[in-house]
């Protein structure tokens, strides 16, 4: 559809001509996300590429239009921005519902375009928009009290609901592409709009349509703007609404002010459900990341355990689609890792029945389904910081502070060790994947597996490499100063938790500490040799590591008395450093020949 003629049109004001082209207009570009050239000319190379792979591979084409892709340039972008501009200016006359709903349509494509969203991200573009979407500022709403008509029929002083979600979703792309935008809309203080609308459906137990967009927008506002996290959980109270409404679109069913039943047998959450709780759970994530975790006044405790026991519950259902299911625990265990420790003893306090998993009288259903959890996310391998360090934290902090979850965790992951003759870092158990971890190139990663390791094994440095291997344990003992043994700060029980298995005491003086296991026998490299043959290899690898040392290209290292790794120089005695470097005054002062002939070897670097 021609935008020239589009824009003629809306000049006339001709609601019927506008409405019949912007409807050929929106049906062309309905599926179209890749308005700037860039992207647009990676999309059509990618597609020329597939199209010769699949049926000609020589073919090449003549035009744009062979790809089936249209070259956009600055002046479509101009009349793009042309478009928008108009019809905002349009939208602020009166016009019909179907007309108004078309254009809202077009904002909303037009919006996806980053490049062209300048005349959408204006005040005046904005605040038209909020008002056809009803979340300004200013927005009332009946209580159930005071309402006479029924739930169906509330009015939240909005239009249609088909045109509040149209407007709704094109502030959502405006909203992410444009900074500018998001000043307006904290500006206009729109998020305290959209939290009027949820406690209507909060309040009524009715889920306007367009919900799932309102908390979309909820999301963006919060997650691209810190300051309004704030606003949210302050002054509109969101976490007491948000959770309210999380509850509202589960329906869980509650044993206790603390416990919810749930039952495994129940069907699957539908999508629609499955998708707005966890853009709830998104937005609660983004309102508690910074809330204070040590002191915690009563009200705001019982909040979060109320949260804690819904999060449990969110654990332990299951959504239609298994990914689904994974993705909605992910958003659980991110939000469990913001609230308050000392407010999870929730998780573990549902009673013990004939279908739960119990250990010590305790119902360890929820760190069962953690341990899958993580297990599934290893094996994906994929984005690990992001999927796995939020698990491995909250099982981490939750074993050192709870006795019977440490022992718990302590038999699924480091059962009695039997297998001597295989690395610990190989095989598929949870204990080889973790170990694994702990050599990962991100020091985040490898830090939080090591850390959840180290802490099952109650901090003892010989039982962490025992399990793991000195080799794969150096990194967190080098941090935490322990590369001499002992045991790190925590407070564990006196009781002993290790035993070993008869084929660990049959071997044990046999394991390699470093590596973890039993090493097969090597050749002896100095066998046949004589003493003086030994002495003078031994000198030529003394030599070649003087030579890397003085030309920096190692620095050698050793271990403190306090267990850290330090320069080699600081942890010698002065005196020992004294006559260091008088040998290293008088080999300067030989001749570079004899020195020369002195360092030779079969090695040389």
């Amino acid at each position: 559809m021609n935008v020239q003629q589009i824009l003629e049109s809306l000049d006339l004001g001709e609601q019927e001509r506008v409405q019949a082209e912007l409807v050929l207009y929106n049906k062309e570009n309905s599926e179209c996300f890749f308005f700037s050239t860039e992207e647009r000319e990676k999309r059509k190379q990618w597609q020329l590429d597939e199209f010769k792979r699949m049926k000609y591979r020589d073919y090449e084409p003549q035009s744009d239009s062979d790809c089936e892709l249209d070259y956009l340039d600055d002046s479509e972008v101009k009349l793009r921005q042309k478009l928008s501009q108009a019809l905002i200016k349009f939208l602020a006359v009166d016009l019909q519902p179907s007309c108004q709903l078309i254009c809202l349509e077009t904002i909303r494509i037009l919006s996806r375009d980053r490049h062209a969203v300048g005349p959408l991200s204006t005040e005046e573009a904005i605040s038209t928009l909020a008002g056809y979407a009803g979340i300004n500022s200013k927005t009332e709403y009946a209580s159930p009290e005071k309402e006479q008509s029924s739930a169906s029929t509330l009015k939240f002083n909005l239009r249609d609901a088909e045109i509040n979600s149209e407007a709704v979703k094109a502030i959502c792309n405006i909203v992410y592409n444009s900074l500018a935008a998001q000043d307006h809309a904290a500006n206009l203080r729109l998020l305290s709009g959209l939290a009027v609308r949820v406690k209507l459906s909060t309040e009524t137990g009715v889920s306007p349509r367009g919900l799932f967009y309102d908390l979309r927008l909820m999301f963006l506002l919060t997650a691209l703007r810190p300051e309004l996290r704030v606003q949210l959980a302050k002054e509109d109270r969101g976490i007491a609404l948000l959770t309210d409404l999380l509850e509202n679109t589960l329906k869980p069913r509650w044993a206790d002010i603390f416990e919810v039943l749930t039952d495994k047998a129940a069907p699957p959450l539908s999508h629609d459900v499955s998708e707005r709780a966890m853009e709830i759970l998104k937005i609660l994530f983004n309102i508690t990341f910074n809330i204070n975790k040590g002191v915690v006044d009563e009200e705001d405790a019982a909040l979060y355990r109320h949260l804690a026991a819904i999060l449990r519950h969110c654990l332990l259902i299951q959504c239609e689609e298994e990914d689904r299911t994974e993705e909605l625990q992910g958003h659980a265990v991110n939000l469990l890792a913001n609230l308050p420790l000392g407010c999870l003893d929730v998780l573990l306090a549902a009673r013990v029945g004939h279908d739960t998993v119990e250990y010590l009288d305790i119902n360890m259903d929820c760190v069962v389904a953690l341990l899958g959890f993580l297990n599934r996310r290893l094996d994906r391998a994929q984005k690990l910081k992001e999927r796995v360090t939020p698990v491995l934290n909250l099982l981490t902090e939750s074993a050192r502070v709870h006795r019977e979850t440490r022992k718990f965790l302590r038999m699924k992951i480091l059962p009695p060790l039997r297998d001597v003759h295989t690395r610990p870092e190989v095989g598929s158990t949870l204990r080889n994947k973790l170990v694994r971890l702990m050599t990962h190139v991100d020091t985040d990663v490898k830090q939080c597996a090591a850390e959840l390791l180290f802490v099952l094994c109650k901090e003892n440095v010989s039982r962490f490499v025992k399990y793991t291997g000195y080799g794969n344990a150096a990194g967190l003992l080098a941090a935490r100063g322990l590369l001499a043994g002992g045991r790190g700060e925590g407070v564990y029980s006196d009781e002993e938790e290790d035993t070993d298995t008869e084929e660990y005491l049959e071997s044990r003086n046999r394991i390699n500490p470093v590596t973890g296991r039993v090493e097969m026998p090597q050749p002896n490299p100095m066998e046949g040799m004589t003493e003086e043959q030994k002495e003078m290899e031994a000198l030529k690898l003394v030599n070649m590591f003087d030579r890397l040392s003085r030309e920096q290209i190692i620095e050698p290292f050793g271990v403190t008395v306090d267990g850290r790794l330090a320069r080699l120089k600081d942890t010698m005695t002065d005196n020992a450093v004294q006559e260091l470097e008088d040998k290293e005054d008088e080999e300067e002062e030989e001749d570079p020949q004899a020195k020369l002939e002195h360092s030779e070897s079969p090695c040389e670097l």
